[in-house]
């Protein structure tokens, strides 16, 4: 009688202890809120001072650069979260990009088979980032950065040698140009404003990597493996094929993005995506994800980019000098570190 008298106030004990946590401190401890908070402070901003930001053209147009670095910043920020950096994320847009255009432009494939080309190209520098990063523990900001400089010079080089410029063209020829367009490049109607497909591409894959985070053991795995490399393989998280795989989406999302500016434009430079790889970051850290890793949202990041897209093209509609889109920019990422150091020192507080 005495032992379960003595084991029911600290049943109840522990019990209370659980409850404290409530759903305002569950809120405050979510990664994206501060993004969230950022978009809605941002849109006010612009929208109360410009007619057109928030009209349904305007929407529409913002709309559109925040989806294709959305989808970048999603793929870069699940990296993140697994505790690593791709800095030739940017310059690999560029290259699979390339690949579109001269495989289809200038050796006349079906624009098909050349996607497919470039998908390969990806996949296989994914790999090659994530593989050489686990086999020699180097840093990942060292190998992509190597990554970065090997690439941006094989585009210069490689467009100069097959094309005799630095631009490879020609798609709009090319066999299967039509359904590829409609794939990567078609427009929707949605209340009286043209909207990119590229839009809908960016809500399906935020939903897919939210989903892969927070219902599936890979997702387990990413956030094990950024928090702690050692103890996720003590506890036998397959570390090495998770890092592997994060480079490998990353890589994936690079191409999806190439062949939708290939298709869009029909021609490509040879410095196309070249410095990007700065911006996916700046938008995943002010989506919530941490520099050490093992913290951070897939929908935060595309809150971020979509922050990047409404401030890349309010500035212009109050008929400001763009210069200071940089400013604000960089002014956010500052602001970001910030307020994810707090929110992280607020979880650990609250785990306690």
């Amino acid at each position: 009688m005495d032992t379960g008298a003595a084991s029911e106030p600290s049943t109840r004990r522990a019990d209370e202890r659980l409850s404290a946590v409530g759903p305002l401190r569950r809120l405050l401890v979510k990664p994206e809120l501060g993004a969230l908070v950022g978009a809605v402070a941002v849109f006010t901003f612009f929208a109360v001072q410009s007619d057109v930001f928030r009209s349904a053209r305007g929407v529409a147009n913002w709309l559109d650069p925040a989806s294709t670095l959305g989808i970048m910043a999603v793929a870069v920020a699940l990296l993140m979260i697994g505790g690593h950096f791709d800095l030739s994320a940017g310059v690999m847009t560029g290259t699979t990009a390339l690949t579109v255009a001269i495989v289809a432009g200038e050796f006349e494939q079906n624009i098909w088979v050349a996607i497919a080309v470039s998908l390969v190209v990806a996949l296989l520098l994914g790999f090659f980032n994530g593989w050489l990063v686990t086999r020699t523990g180097l840093p990942s900001f060292i190998i992509t950065l190597g990554t970065f400089l090997m690439l941006q010079g094989l585009n210069l080089g490689l467009t100069k040698y097959l094309t005799g410029t630095v631009t490879a063209g020609g798609l709009a020829s090319a066999p299967g140009f039509s359904s590829a367009e409609w794939v990567f490049a078609s427009r929707m109607t949605i209340l009286g404003a043209e909207v990119r497909v590229a839009v809908l591409w960016w809500v399906l894959f935020t939903a897919l990597a939210t989903w892969v985070l927070l219902r599936t053991r890979f997702g387990n795995w990413v956030f094990a493996t950024g928090g702690d490399e050692v103890a996720a393989r003590n506890v036998g998280v397959p570390a090495r094929r998770t890092t592997i795989t994060l480079f490998m989406t990353t890589a994936t999302a690079a191409w999806f993005v190439g062949t939708t500016l290939a298709v869009r434009l029909t021609s490509v430079q040879a410095n196309t995506g070249t410095g990007q790889e700065l911006i996916y970051i700046v938008a995943a850290v002010i989506g919530g994800c941490l520099l050490t890793g093992g913290f951070g949202s897939a929908i935060g990041a595309s809150l971020g980019a979509l922050i990047f897209g409404m401030t890349q093209l309010g500035i212009p509609y109050l008929r400001w000098d763009a210069d200071w889109f940089y400013f604000f920019l960089g002014a956010m990422l500052l602001l970001a570190v910030l307020a994810n150091r707090l929110v992280r020192r607020y979880a650990e507080a609250a785990r306690r």
